[in-house]
C-alpha cells in the first residue's frame, strides 16, 4: 500500500467533494456533521444516496442517522472523509453491521504531460461501453442496477463548475477508454473519477491518452491541484503512481444491507 503524505492540499480536496456532492444531488438533508443527498432517479446507485461526513459527528449516532435518513433504500452508505473522524466511527458501525473500506485520495505531482489525444463526448457516446463494463465488474448486478450506474453520468453535469467526458478511439472507431474530469477553475482544483478500458482495448495504451488529456487539460485550465480517488490493494493505485500520482489521505465508506 502507497504510504501516507500530510498534505495542506487535503482539506481542499475535501471541500471540493463536499461541493461536488451537494451540487450533483437531486435533494440534500443536512445534520450535524454532515449532510445526505439522494436522487431518485437513480435509487440503486450509492455514489448518489449517501450520507457524507465532511465534520464532527457524534459516532453513536450515525448508525440511526443513516437508518432515519436511508429508510426507502435497500442499502446503507455513509461516506467519512477525515480519517481520525471515519477511526472512531469504525467500531459502532461494526456493532451496528457495517462492513467499511477506504480509498486513497491521490493527488497528482508529476509533470503536466503533453495532450493524450482523447476527444470530449457526448453521454450517448459511453452508454453501450458503459454497459458492456458493468458485466465485467459487477457480473451480478440486476439490469436496473446497472441502468443507474450508467445513466447517473449525466447528474455529474451539475457536480462541478467544468464537466468534461472524454474518450480515446481504437484505430477502427471504437471507444476504447473514458473518463470523467471536474474542474473549478476559480479555486484551482479538478477531480479524475471513473477512468475505465473497455475489455478487448486493455493494454493498448488508452488508460493513458485519457489519463494524459484529463491532467493536460486541467492544468491548462489553472487547476494546480489534481486529485483523483484509488483503492489501496488495486493494481491501478500503482499505475497512478507511476503517472506522478501521490496518495495524500484515505477516505472511507460504511456499507450494509438495509435489513
Amino acid at each position: 500500500m502507497t504510504s501516507l503524505t500530510t498534505d495542506s492540499e487535503l482539506p481542499r480536496v475535501h471541500g471540493f467533494l463536499s461541493a461536488f456532492r451537494r451540487r450533483q444531488a437531486a435533494r440534500t438533508v443536512d445534520f450535524p456533521g454532515g449532510f445526505a443527498v439522494f436522487d431518485e432517479a437513480y435509487a440503486l446507485s450509492r455514489g448518489n444516496n449517501h450520507l457524507l461526513v465532511d465534520g464532527p459527528v457524534d459516532p453513536e449516532e450515525l448508525p440511526g442517522l443513516a437508518d432515519a435518513l436511508q429508510g426507502s433504500l435497500p442499502y446503507r452508505h455513509a461516506q467519512v472523509l477525515d480519517e481520525e473522524v471515519a477511526a472512531a466511527c469504525r467500531e459502532p458501525m461494526e456493532r451496528a453491521g457495517y462492513g467499511h473500506s477506504t480509498s486513497l485520495v491521490m493527488c497528482h505531482r508529476g509533470p503536466v504531460p503533453a495532450h493524450g489525444g482523447a476527444r470530449e463526448v457526448d453521454l450517448d457516446v459511453l452508454r453501450e461501453p458503459a454497459i458492456a463494463s458493468w458485466s465485467r465488474f459487477a457480473p451480478d448486478a440486476s439490469p436496473e442496477h446497472v441502468r443507474d450506474m450508467v445513466e447517473r453520468r449525466a447528474a455529474r453535469r451539475r457536480g462541478a463548475e467544468v464537466v468534461r467526458f472524454l474518450a480515446s478511439y481504437s484505430s477502427d472507431g471504437e471507444v476504447a477508454a473514458w473518463v470523467d474530469l471536474y474542474m473549478d477553475p476559480a479555486a484551482g482544483i479538478a477531480q479524475i473519477d471513473d477512468l475505465v478500458t473497455a475489455e478487448a482495448h486493455l493494454g493498448q495504451g488508452h488508460a493513458g491518452a485519457v489519463l494524459d488529456t484529463a491532467l493536460h487539460l486541467a492544468a491548462d485550465a489553472g487547476c494546480t491541484t489534481r486529485f483523483l480517488t484509488a483503492r489501496p490493494t488495486d493494481w491501478p493505485q500503482r499505475w497512478y503512481g507511476r503517472k506522478g500520482f501521490e496518495a495524500i489521505g484515505t477516505a472511507t465508506r460504511f456499507e450494509r444491507a438495509s435489513g
